[in-house]
């Protein structure tokens, strides 16, 4: 499928020692090839071991709010201390979100449903009321006019998955009148991952149905609805390590989120991002001869609603969010019927929703010819709100980054260009008990990883260029302002 191409061997040996022994005696000076060069693939897998099993020891998972979440960052702490790195394990607030009892019946059928995470609990007893379907060729229920002529005070109402996020179909729903809000998924599979992003935003009852029930549920009937939910606060921790050379005011900043959804162990989503930038972060060094200094970023609460990349963002000033010249996310790089997909910074694909900031574009330039180096022709994939580049995009820093696909399904066009199996999930194994290391694709982790290593030396050594981002001071002010407007 590929060509490797033969990478600086001599500065590659160098870049392990960066940041040891005597100051004076610092190596060569990072860049992309060496350090993709420096990625030893077997390092990422035994960081893999080490977290499918973190994840069997602690009931299967690591989950945000569980000893196995704590046991990952313990683990990604210790790394990332031997690599000589000072650690901060910053803490935010977090809803911990938990299903005691889910059912629906429609006129009398059971039918499986799934609450949508921070859903609101139904009344006691459950929800009985009629059901209103939200007519086909409308926006599914994105806009209070998919509405018009519906009379839904007090009624649960079917709605497609669709192109806007959750919440806000529930709020529209709420808006109108709704009690509750049924979404039907856009395949024949249960919504079991679904998410109204935070309690803030759930008012009502939010549950999901597979899309053949979905279907059948447009008849409407008598809706009897139970879903006994819990929502409590507790604590939870990202990991942030930074190197202590390069230019502070020109951050160079790579994330991965480190925990898993509460079915699984987690291992392509995210073990797969976390352990190839964990490695990174080894062969870099705390102290590598760069020109811009490199901040590691290891999320937590990512899959209840990217809650420690925002809750980080939000608590910066100003000036410390003007020092990130720009972010890289690398979210599932080992998917089992893998793309090569690279973030759609400046929105040529037209899909979703638009381009990111002022620099996103030449991001995406410059990893799509980072693939191009290793062998293999990338697609577009659009910022879709999914993952921790979002908080990012939002105060205006230019953002970018890799994977290798979650639940889209893969064309017969990149089938044909990369392999693997048409019409089925790039991941088919995503948010379930079998995201392990054994339906990781070894060889998609090996190429990812080698092209993380290659954007972080490249933009640890300098930001400039046609594919560069707006440098500090006056031009990145500017540019953000005029993002954030």
């Amino acid at each position: 499928m590929r060509m490797r191409v033969a990478f600086v061997a001599g500065v590659a040996g160098a870049l392990v020692l960066a940041g040891c022994g005597n100051p004076d005696d610092i190596g060569p000076p990072v860049d992309g090839p060496g350090l993709a060069s420096a990625i030893d693939t077997d390092a990422v897998i035994a960081d893999l071991h080490q977290l499918e099993r973190i994840a069997h020891d602690n009931g299967g998972n690591r989950a945000v709010g569980t000893h196995g979440y704590q046991a990952s960052v313990d683990y990604v702490v210790d790394q990332l201390e031997r690599a000589g790195f000072d650690v901060e394990t910053p803490e935010f607030a977090v809803q911990k979100f938990e299903v005691t009892n889910q059912s629906l019946q429609v006129s009398g059928r059971d039918v499986p449903v799934d609450a949508l995470t921070y859903s609101p609990a139904t009344p006691a007893g459950g929800l009985h009321a009629w059901l209103v379907p939200v007519p086909a060729g409308r926006t599914e229920g994105c806009e209070s006019v998919d509405y018009d002529g519906l009379d839904v005070t007090g009624a649960v109402v079917l709605v497609d998955r669709g192109s806007c996020p959750f919440v806000q179909k529930q709020q529209i729903a709420a808006d109108r009148g709704a009690a509750a809000v049924l979404v039907a998924n856009n395949e024949d599979t249960d919504l079991d991952n679904g998410t109204l992003g935070g309690t803030d935003g759930a008012r009502i009852p939010t549950g999901g149905v597979s899309k053949s029930e979905g279907a059948a549920l447009r008849q409407g009937g008598d809706v009897a609805l139970v879903l006994d939910t819990t929502i409590e606060s507790t604590n939870s921790r990202s990991v942030i390590a930074q190197t202590r050379s390069g230019a502070s005011d020109d951050v160079v900043m790579a994330g991965a989120h480190l925990d898993s959804v509460p079915a699984g162990p987690g291992i392509n989503d995210d073990g797969s991002g976390v352990a190839a930038l964990l490695e990174t972060a080894r062969q870099l060094g705390a102290e590598p001869n760069v020109t811009n200094a490199v901040r590691f970023a290891f999320w937590g609460a990512e899959e209840v609603g990217l809650v420690g990349s925002k809750a980080y963002v939000e608590g910066l000033d100003d000036a410390e969010r003007a020092d990130i010249a720009l972010y890289l996310n690398f979210d599932m790089v080992g998917s089992h019927n893998a793309g090569y997909l690279v973030y759609d910074g400046d929105d040529s694909d037209e899909m979703g929703r638009g381009p990111g900031p002022e620099g996103s574009a030449g991001i995406e330039r410059t990893l799509e010819s980072i693939f191009l180096q290793l062998g293999v022709s990338p697609d577009g994939t659009d910022f879709d709100g999914r993952s921790d580049y979002g908080p990012f995009i939002e105060a205006g820093i230019p953002s970018g980054g890799l994977t290798t696909g979650a639940d889209a399904r893969k064309t017969a066009a990149q089938a044909e260009k990369w392999g693997g199996e048409q019409d089925a999930k790039f991941d088919p194994n995503y948010h379930t008990e079998r995201d392990t290391l054994a339906n990781v694709d070894r060889q998609a982790l090996e190429l990812n990883a080698e092209a993380i290593g290659y954007a972080v030396g490249h933009y640890a050594q300098s930001i400039d260029g046609p594919n560069g981002v707006p440098a500090a001071g006056d031009a990145r002010t500017t540019a953000r302002a005029d993002t954030t407007k």
